[in-house]
């Protein structure tokens, strides 16, 4: 029986020979039910795989810039059904330390539409198991009856009032990934101390508690309730609140296409564009249902630019629209693209939709706001890996911009600050094409951004003007920021740390480039360290961040650049930009000047060659 295979593993697994593992391996096939995956664990151990076994076993997932992220499959360090009970149980104990009404106020549950055959892992099925360790503890979980896009969950945790939620999602991440993404009661994803509290609890009860396994509770237990309807009819009755025009919006002749990328979009995205008094826009009929294997693109991120979204821009010159918009899997980002007079398509990148945004909810702002609105009591957000443009309109218009750590925990939990001393707060982003509109949630948001540039769209057509032409206008009036972000692969951590601290020991102990390749250097911020050359005390303003890897030089040409690991991905992130005033601008100089230096960052600084690195794939 299942007794006697356990221990004839453990048998097999003493003479390992390693006690760590040993136990590990113990501890899996002990505790696991889900037959693939102990099967995955079994089948290692008999084929005398014992590095991979460590490799799988012997380390726990840690939360990134988006919570707990890796790949489907057995191990501690994968995401599974087992991983998932035991970050619940985690959790549970957390917030049961914390808030006394806990059980009363109740836990949001969303997932999108990720799915893994070999593993029988889905979203639902972990989402399920999530609802299950809470609903065992007798406390009310709102569970969605469907996928949601990742905004939901922390929209329902502020308006149904409970104390926390999770969505499961890996996002835009390669259809291997899955993740584990934590909101807090203020409807912004957790942020230090909380993250690392939470660890500490999930080391504390890693087995199984009875009851934890039972995924049918969800269809049995009273405390269980759906927020579906309530949330999405509530959802898109506040999305209203940032729509200016919709008497141009009822009768528009533009015409939009959209792609859900396989995900959860569609449903939502037709909904908001209703809400607003549009037309629903054409949807890519191939990638408008959930497809786990993301079938009709080679990585569902949006991102990535033309590549990706050909389906959608063949509909489009189909269809004879000129604006597509495209929602990645879990629709918390936009891309955007707009046919051009030249017949070629621009695809914009994110810190060139953000000065869009920018200037549209300011204008709006302006226009709707009463006789006695006071412009310094108005913010706007961005990362601090973004382009400064929301900065440059801030200086001239008189309102307040602020920066902050890379990942929209930190934009979501500062604005939700703002908002509690009575600040209103119009738009935040971070470069990698993450809106916030409003403050109805306090996450990035891909379908309201996505009906929110239908809308500009619209009124700039009236105006006789594109997307691309008010652009360059935006840059004309606030001078022009011209930026470039991209990436290289890197497998191996130990590389990453020495590229990092060969940086930080450049010319001897201790000591930064004081230029790169004919570039010199003014000032270098190393978030890693928390030191800020530019700074009295040297300490960088922004706070330390010792679990990843970051450091910010500022040129003397007017470049900034940063280097950075990515919190989600084998990344090494690159992203420089280049900022001119107002009527200094030749835009063609200001490329070259910064494609140069880009290329001395890279030689100089990253070294692919020497370092084994992949290019990002042109």
């Amino acid at each position: 029986g299942a007794a006697g295979d356990v221990n004839s593993n453990v048998l097999v697994a003493r003479s390992t020979g390693d006690a760590q593992l040993d136990k590990a391996v113990w501890q899996w096939l002990s505790w696991d039910k889900n037959q693939k995956t102990k099967e995955q664990i079994e089948s290692l151990l008999q084929n005398g795989k014992l590095t991979e076994l460590r490799q799988r076993l012997c380390c726990r997932l840690t939360f990134g810039t988006a919570g707990l992220r890796s790949a489907m499959g057995a191990g501690f360090c994968y995401i599974n059904d087992l991983t998932v009970i035991q970050s619940t149980q985690g959790i549970y104990k957390y917030l049961e330390r914390n808030f006394s009404d806990f059980k009363q106020r109740g836990f949001v549950v969303g997932y999108d539409t990720r799915g893994q055959v070999t593993s029988n892992c889905s979203s639902k099925k972990l989402a399920k198991l999530t609802t299950a360790v809470l609903l065992a503890k007798d406390v009310l979980v709102y569970f969605f009856s469907t996928y949601v896009p990742t905004p939901f969950v922390p929209y329902a945790v502020q308006q149904l009032g409970a104390v926390a939620g999770v969505m499961i999602t890996a996002s835009h991440n390669r259809k291997e990934d899955n993740g584990y993404k934590v909101y807090w009661e203020n409807g912004a994803q957790i942020t230090s101390p909380h993250d690392k509290e939470i660890i500490k609890c999930i080391e504390e009860c890693v087995e199984p508690w009875d009851g934890s396994w039972n995924e049918n509770l969800v269809d049995t237990s009273p405390l269980r309730q759906d927020p579906l309807k309530k949330i999405c009819d509530s959802y898109m009755e506040d999305l209203t609140k940032i729509c200016y025009h919709r008497e141009l919006n009822v009768q528009t002749s533009l015409k939009f296409v959209h792609t859900s990328f396989h995900g959860v979009g569609h449903d939502y995205v037709q909904l908001a564009f209703k809400a607003f008094g549009f037309q629903p826009p054409i949807p890519v009929p191939e990638q408008k249902d959930p497809d786990p294997d993301f079938s009709t693109v080679k990585c569902p991120n949006p991102e990535e630019g033309e590549s990706v979204l050909e389906l959608s821009l063949r509909l489009a010159e189909k269809e004879n629209a000129r604006v597509v918009v495209a929602t990645d899997p879990d629709a918390d980002r936009l891309a955007v693209a707009e046919l051009q007079e030249n017949g070629c398509w621009k695809v914009f990148t994110g810190n060139e939709l953000a000065a869009l945004f920018g200037w549209w909810m300011f204008s709006c702002w302006k226009e709707n706001c009463s006789q006695d609105a006071d412009i310094r009591n108005v913010y706007m957000l961005a990362t601090t890996v973004s382009s400064k443009i929301l900065r440059a309109i801030a200086l001239k218009e008189g309102f307040h911009f602020e920066e902050t750590l890379p990942g929209f925990k930190w934009i979501g939990s500062r604005v939700k600050n703002l908002l509690d001393n009575g600040k209103e707060v119009l738009f935040a982003f971070e470069e990698s094409i993450g809106f916030m509109c409003g403050t109805s949630v306090l996450d990035k948001d891909g379908v309201s951004a996505a009906v929110v540039i239908a809308e500009m769209a619209t009124y700039l057509q009236g105006q006789s003007l594109t997307l691309a032409q008010k652009l360059v206008d935006i840059y004309e009036t606030y001078g022009y920021h011209i930026s470039k972000t991209s990436y290289f692969l890197c497998y191996d951590p130990p590389t990453i740390k020495r590229i990092f601290e060969r940086l930080r020991n450049f010319s001897g102990p201790q000591s930064y480039p004081k230029c790169c390749g004919v570039y010199n250097i003014l000032h270098v911020r190393d978030i890693t360290t928390g030191y800020d050359s530019s700074q009295l005390n040297k300490q960088s303003v922004l706070p330390m961040s010792k679990s990843s890897q970051m450091i910010t030089f500022s040129f003397q040409n007017g470049c900034v650049a940063t280097l950075r690991t990515s919190g989600t991905e084998p990344k090494v992130k690159y992203y420089a930009e280049m900022c001119a005033l107002p009527g200094l601008s030749d835009r063609s100089v200001l490329e070259e000047e910064l494609q140069k230096l880009i290329e001395a960052l890279i030689e100089n600084f990253l070294e692919p060659d020497k370092n084994g690195l992949t290019w990002r794939s042109a």
